[in-house]
C-alpha cells in the first residue's frame, strides 16, 4: 500500500495550524504544506521570531520552531500546494449563515465549495481528500459530486476527519487524543485504502485502539453531537448557578456533589458568565437546523434550548452589574479582565466578554479591557462585527490596555471574564485601594476567593453563590 509523502492543508487557521505541526513533528518523512489565501496570517507563521505566529496554543510555537522550514512549510500557493499533494485536508471556516436559507442555524459551506472547485482544477492526480472543518452532516457528500463531476479522469476519496480539539490545550489534545476519529466509505478496496493511509499518518504516535473508523456520515455527526454534549452541560449547570444564588446553595458544591457520581463525572461542570469559542454555539445551531430541515421539531427545541440559556447567562451576568451600581452604569469605569473565550488561548470567537461589553455598551459604560493575549484591535474588531454600535462610538467607550493595574484603576467595578490564571495572582489589595467606593467584583468564572475579596473591602458577585457571606 503506498504511503503517503506530501500532505496539504488549506486553511492555516485554529485547526489547521496546530493539526499539521503535530503531523509534520511526528512524520519527519512526510512534507507538509499548510496553505491560506490570508497573506498577513501566512507571514505571521513564518515570522523569524515563533512567539509571533497568529496562533497562541501552549506548546504550538515551540514544534513550529523545530519542524518549520524542514518538514512544514507555510505558503499562499495553493494551487502549487494541491498539486503536489497526495492527501488534502480541508480546514476553512464554515461560520452560520448570516443571510438566505437557514441564516442564523445552517452552517455556510461556500468556503467548503470553493476548495473542492480549486482542487478539482488543479489535480492531475488522484487525491485523498479529508474533511477537518466541522461540517454539517452530508458534506461529503456534497464534496463528492463536485470533484467526481469533474471530467478530468481524477479519483478522488473523501474522508471525514473531524477534530475534537480544546483551545488552550490543543496540543496535548493532538499529542495524547482520547480518539481519532476517521470516516470513509468501505465499499471498494481503493476506498478502503484511502482510509488505511490516513490510519497510517496518525499511527506513527497513536495506538490502533486510539483510532476510531466509521462510515462518513457517522463521522460528520460524532463532531456535532460531542460539542452539543459538551455544551448541554454547560448550559445545565449554569442553569443551577441562578438556582443556586436565589436559594444560597453553592453551585461549586453542587458541581462536586453531583460529578463524584460515576454515571456524571466532573468535567464541563465549572458555572460560568457562558461558553464562547468558534464550536459551541455553531455547532449546536447547524444541529437545529438539520433537525429542523427533516422535520424533527421537538429534537431541535431541545438543543435550541441550550444555546437560550448560553444567551441568558451572558445576559444577565451583564444586567446583574447594572443593577448593583445603582441602575445605571452611564459614564461609570467597568474594567473587565479577560477577553479571549477562555485561558491559554487568544481565540475570541463567540467569547462572552463581547457580548456583555456589547449590552454595557447599550447602558453608555466606559469599558477598560485587559486580556494578556488578546491585541485592541481584535477587542475592536469583535465589537463592530455584532454591529450594535457606531465604530467611533466603540474606540471612545472602550479602551483596552496593556496591564491590569491600568484597567483597574479607579474603576467602578471589575469583571472577570475569563479565567487566565494570573488574575489569582494579583495583589487585590492594592487593586482595592486605587478603584472608586464602594468596590464592585463581579467573578464571572469563580476563581478568585470570594471571602479574601470581601475581607478586602469588595462589594463580591460570584456566578451560582447566595449574597449572604458572613465574614468571622
Amino acid at each position: 500500500m503506498k504511503k503517503i509523502k506530501t500532505i496539504t492543508c488549506i486553511g492555516a487557521g485554529y485547526v489547521g495550524g496546530p493539526t499539521m505541526a503535530v503531523i509534520a513533528s511526528k512524520c519527519p518523512e512526510i512534507k507538509v504544506n499548510v496553505v491560506d489565501i490570508n497573506e498577513k496570517r501566512i507571514a505571521q507563521w513564518n515570522d523569524a521570531d515563533v512567539n509571533n505566529i497568529p496562533i497562541y496554543e501552549p506548546g504550538l510555537a515551540e514544534i513550529v520552531a523545530e519542524t518549520r522550514d524542514k518538514n512544514l512549510f507555510f505558503s499562499t500557493e495553493v494551487d502549487q500546494a494541491i498539486d503536489e499533494a497526495e492527501m488534502i485536508f480541508i480546514s476553512v471556516n464554515t461560520p452560520t449563515k448570516t443571510y438566505g436559507i437557514g441564516k442564523g442555524k445552517a452552517a455556510d459551506l461556500k468556503y467548503i465549495e470553493l476548495c473542492a472547485r480549486q482542487i478539482a482544477r488543479v489535480a492531475k492526480d488522484d487525491k485523498i481528500v479529508v474533511e477537518k472543518s466541522t461540517l454539517p452532516v452530508r458534506t461529503a457528500e456534497a464534496l463528492t459530486s463536485i470533484l467526481h463531476n469533474t471530467g478530468n479522469g481524477v479519483k478522488y476519496h473523501i474522508l471525514s476527519n473531524p477534530e475534537f480539539l480544546a483551545e488552550g490545550t490543543a496540543i496535548q489534545d493532538l499529542l495524547k487524543p482520547d480518539r481519532i476519529l476517521i470516516g470513509g466509505d468501505s465499499d471498494t478496496q481503493e476506498a478502503r485504502e484511502a482510509m488505511q493511509a490516513l490510519v497510517d499518518v496518525y499511527a506513527h504516535w497513536l495506538t490502533d485502539e486510539q483510532i476510531l473508523t466509521t462510515n462518513v456520515w457517522s463521522s460528520e455527526l460524532s463532531k456535532l453531537t460531542a460539542n452539543a454534549f459538551l455544551a448541554q452541560r454547560i448550559s445545565s449547570i449554569n442553569a443551577m448557578s441562578e438556582l443556586c444564588e436565589k436559594t444560597e446553595a453553592d453551585v461549586d458544591e453542587v458541581a462536586k456533589a453531583i460529578g463524584m457520581d460515576s454515571r456524571i463525572g466532573p468535567k464541563f461542570l465549572k458555572a460560568s458568565v457562558g461558553f464562547g469559542g468558534s464550536c459551541f454555539q455553531k455547532d449546536i445551531l447547524n444541529l437545529v437546523y438539520i433537525s429542523q430541515s427533516l422535520g424533527l421539531q421537538e429534537v431541535a427545541d431541545y438543543w435550541e434550548q441550550v444555546i437560550i440559556m448560553n444567551d441568558h447567562q451572558k445576559r444577565r451576568f451583564a444586567q446583574h452589574i447594572v443593577k448593583t451600581l445603582y441602575n445605571t452604569v452611564s459614564g461609570k469605569k467597568i474594567s473587565l479582565l479577560g477577553w479571549a473565550f477562555k485561558k491559554d488561548t487568544n481565540d475570541t470567537r463567540e467569547s462572552a466578554a463581547i457580548y456583555v461589553s456589547d449590552y454595557l455598551l447599550s447602558e453608555h459604560a466606559k469599558i477598560v479591557v485587559y486580556d494578556p493575549k488578546v491585541s485592541s484591535e481584535q477587542v475592536y474588531a469583535d465589537l463592530e462585527y455584532l454591529g450594535t454600535h457606531d465604530p467611533a462610538f466603540i474606540r471612545e467607550q472602550v479602551k483596552v490596555v496593556s496591564s491590569p493595574t491600568e484597567a483597574c484603576f479607579q474603576a467602578h467595578a471589575v469583571a472577570i471574564m475569563t479565567e487566565w490564571n494570573e488574575f489569582n495572582t494579583y495583589n487585590w489589595k492594592e487593586i482595592y485601594q486605587h478603584m472608586m467606593k464602594p468596590a464592585f467584583l463581579f467573578d464571572g468564572r469563580n476563581i478568585l476567593n470570594r471571602y479574601e475579596m470581601k475581607e478586602i473591602g469588595f462589594e463580591v458577585y460570584a456566578i451560582g453563590k447566595g449574597p449572604s457571606i458572613q465574614i468571622a
